[in-house]
């Protein structure tokens, strides 16, 4: 959802096409033994690329941005077969395309790696025959947080490996599943005599948060935060296995207990953090770190439980980090996960709830962040899955880190594997050799049919878009995001509550906005107890009734039913057209009025008479639509008014028209009601909102604009404007503290 489709964009369309004729050509060679290459020739030409990689820099030192290719291959299983069940195998026995079932192969590195999107280097077997491997979803390399992965030296264990036709004509080995590569320490007893070497260093907790602070020293943060967070299931098993004989004058080793609460904090389990740590300030009053971090954990646990956020803090620091990711807690409020009859799972109301209400603010499970501030640099990868298509962003990213926190924290697995996969039927093993089982292709599928698209926060992009009043389909900060606008972001995230919430276009009660990396839910309108939630996959537009129904059907398998959907399917054409044709018309007339006299239209018109023109086209666009808005909501009304309110009656400051206050609040209420809002009064006396209507972009500028009118037309009316003004706020961007803000860049 608002991820950067580029699967229709024509200069993207040729790069599927040719790397599906690429995948043809591969699968010819199915079976056949490879032409062998010499060994010298095969290093020789690695170590040329990588000195070529390595060697990249740019002109005066500056950041550039990068665009990477990574291409998905056909889904296969990872090996369930434990390995003294499986057959050595050698090199020249591999057979192209093929996955061989019931073997290993046991390698040594011969050469430094190189990376790209995935670990690669040279490995050769006990014969001496080379192969380049490549490894996927080993690490990050930003800051050269890969660099040890495969190091010279380094021998390990393919598991039933599978030898790949590259794209560039040569061939190796790919492995997809972390678990079907095991990498041997420097003394196991499987390495060939000839291979010994020393030790590496021990994969311990310890030695884990060593080189997360290491890197941390170095500003390498995304590469700090992956050591940092490697197996805290491991690490919280090991510490209380120890606690129960590390006493010290009977009470629990003091490192110990420090160690669970930190394990317990990263596991998100802030309330047995909390009990650790007062138990370790009441045990070791002098430790003042445990009181540091026990205020830290109740903060966690307050969100937590009650949902009360300090956004103008989480504003400032997002503003500050990078990536954006918070130090704050999941708190999930007045919803729960009950079935959705043909639609799966589904999120439902368990009470009453009020617009604007918060329904949930969830910290992402994985986020991958793409840095695009100007001077800064950044890079994206296009990727390609030709089951569905193409992407461009960070999905790659999120994709390794979604797998690997799986694979490190194994008691996560559930979590995500229970998400919504389509037809996709993983293998039953959750684990072989003592190893999580995480199957690659079936995260790839989650992630495809879940994850949200995200900016640096909703806020952060609206103030962007003001700067940039015409952006670019290609830009990032092209919307809000927050389930409505026509945004596309190449950072994005996996949020396993927020996936369960389904799609409508007219029935959407609830819309999503981002800080950072959490992503805040509110009802878009009162709601009765036990109601589903639903908001936009794809949303909708005046005019894209079969785009949106296509991109639908390809992306998550489904055909819209709403009411809008329904009756845009039934619309005739005579009627579709004469709507399009009464919206050009007024577009063109609205483009002349600039070019009269001053205060007047094109024709010397008053601006009480552009007011009648435009209601009386759009009058008649309505008479297009064969039900009431308050069930099929009329987008190409409201677009068209979104330029008639804003050109027409010269609404923006400095330029205001000859047109009478309520004349003002009559188009304003007009445009809302062609959303669906149904609003009792709102001329003057008294105003309520019985009904809201679809919280698309520009219903809060429309809101800000009836507040003001107000001021002339009826004063009164002012602060019911405002409260409702600030709902809508609150709606779009997850929070009101910064309702004091708006139109600000």
């Amino acid at each position: 959802m608002d991820i950067h489709d580029v699967s229709d964009t024509p200069q993207y369309v040729q790069v599927l096409l040719d790397q599906q004729a690429k995948l043809r050509d591969a699968q010819a060679h199915k079976g056949q033994r490879p032409a062998r290459t010499a060994r010298a020739q095969v290093i020789l030409e690695f170590q040329l690329n990588l000195m070529a990689s390595r060697g990249k820099v740019t002109a005066g030192g500056q950041q550039t941005s990068f665009i990477r290719s990574s291409f998905v291959p056909p889904p296969y299983p990872p090996c369930v077969v434990s390995l003294s069940d499986l057959k050595k195998t050698m090199i020249n026995d591999l057979l192209l395309e093929t996955h061989h079932r019931g073997t290993y192969l046991l390698v040594r590195s011969v050469t430094p790696q190189d990376r790209m999107t995935a670990v690669m280097a040279i490995v050769e077997d006990e014969k001496g025959d080379v192969l380049m491997v490549q490894l996927y979803h080993q690490g990050d390399d930003e800051d050269g947080g890969a660099e040890d992965i495969l190091v010279e030296g380094m021998v390990l264990i393919l598991k039933e490996p599978y030898l790949k036709l590259m794209s560039d004509g040569n061939y190796g080995l790919r492995v997809d599943h972390l678990s079907d590569v095991v990498f041997l320490s420097a003394n196991d007893e499987r390495i060939p005599s000839s291979w010994k070497r020393e030790s590496a260093g021990q994969n311990t907790a310890l030695a884990w948060k060593t080189k997360g602070n290491s890197y941390s020293k170095k500003s390498a943060y995304r590469s700090a935060i992956e050591w940092y967070n490697r197996r805290y299931d491991a690490a919280l098993s090991d510490v209380e296995s120890a606690m129960t004989t590390a006493t010290v004058g009977g009470k629990p080793a003091e490192k110990a207990l420090f160690r669970k609460a930190e394990a317990l904090y990263s596991l998100e389990r802030y309330r047995e953090c909390c009990e650790v740590l007062k138990e370790l300030c009441l045990a070791y009053p002098d430790n003042t770190s445990a009181k540091t971090q026990l205020t830290r954990a109740v903060s966690r646990l307050a969100e937590q439980t009650n949902g009360r956020y300090p956004f103008k803090q989480l504003h400032a620091e997002t503003a500050r980090l990078r990536p954006p990711l918070l130090d704050h807690a999941t708190y999930i409020g007045p919803v729960s996960v009950q079935a959705a009859g043909p639609r799966g799972r589904g999120l439902f109301t368990t009470r009453a709830v009020k617009a604007g209400e918060l329904l949930f603010c969830e910290k992402a499970f994985a986020h991958a962040f793409v840095d695009k501030e100007e001077g800064r640099g950044f890079d994206t990868t296009m990727l390609i899955d030709l089951e569905n298509g193409g992407t461009m962003g960070a999905q790659s990213d999120l994709i390794n880190m979604t797998v690997r926190k799986l694979y490190q924290n194994p008691s996560l697995i559930p979590i995500i594997t229970s998400l919504h996969r389509d037809s996709y039927q993983p293998v039953d093993a959750t684990e072989v050799d003592g190893q999580p089982v995480v199957d690659t292709f079936l995260i790839r599928r989650i992630i495809a049919l879940n994850s949200f698209g995200c900016p640096l926060s909703t806020l952060t992009s609206h103030r962007q878009r003001q700067r940039q009043p015409n952006p670019t389909p290609e830009k990032e900060e092209d919307g809000d995001g927050g389930g409505g606008d026509s945004g596309v972001f190449h950072s994005c995230g996996l949020w396993p509550t927020a996936s369960l919430i389904n799609h409508s276009c007219a029935g959407t009660n609830a819309r999503r906005a981002f800080v950072g990396d959490l992503l805040v839910a509110r009802a878009t309108r009162d709601l009765a107890p036990h109601t589903e939630l639903t908001w936009w996959y794809q949303p909708p537009g005046p005019d894209n009734y079969a785009q949106r129904r296509e991109k639908l059907q390809r992306n998550w398998g489904f055909v819209c039913d709403c009411a809008m959907c329904e009756d845009e399917q039934g619309t005739s054409k005579a009627s579709l057209d004469k709507r399009r044709g009464l919206a050009a018309g007024l577009g063109a007339y609205l483009s002349s009025l600039g070019q009269g006299p001053h205060q007047k239209g094109g024709g010397g018109e008053s601006g009480d008479a552009v007011a009648a023109r435009i209601e009386a086209v759009l009058g008649a666009m309505a008479a297009t639509y064969s039900r009431p808005a308050s069930e099929v909501p009329r987008l190409a009304v409201w677009e068209a008014m979104q330029g008639a309110l804003m050109t027409a009656l010269g609404m923006r400051a400095g330029h205001r028209q000859e047109v009478q206050p309520r004349r003002v609040v009559k188009l304003l209420l007009a445009a809302l009601g062609s959303l669906g809002y149904v609003i009792e009064g709102g001329v003057s006396g008294t105003m309520v909102v019985r009904q809201w209507g679809l919280l698309v972009d520009g219903v809060m500028g429309c809101w800000m604009l009836l507040r003001d009118a107000y001021c002339l037309a009826a004063p009164e009316l002012v602060v019911p404007a405002e409260g409702y003004a600030r709902t809508a706020y609150r709606m779009v961007f997850g929070e009101d503290e910064t309702f004091e803000t708006y139109g600000e860049a």
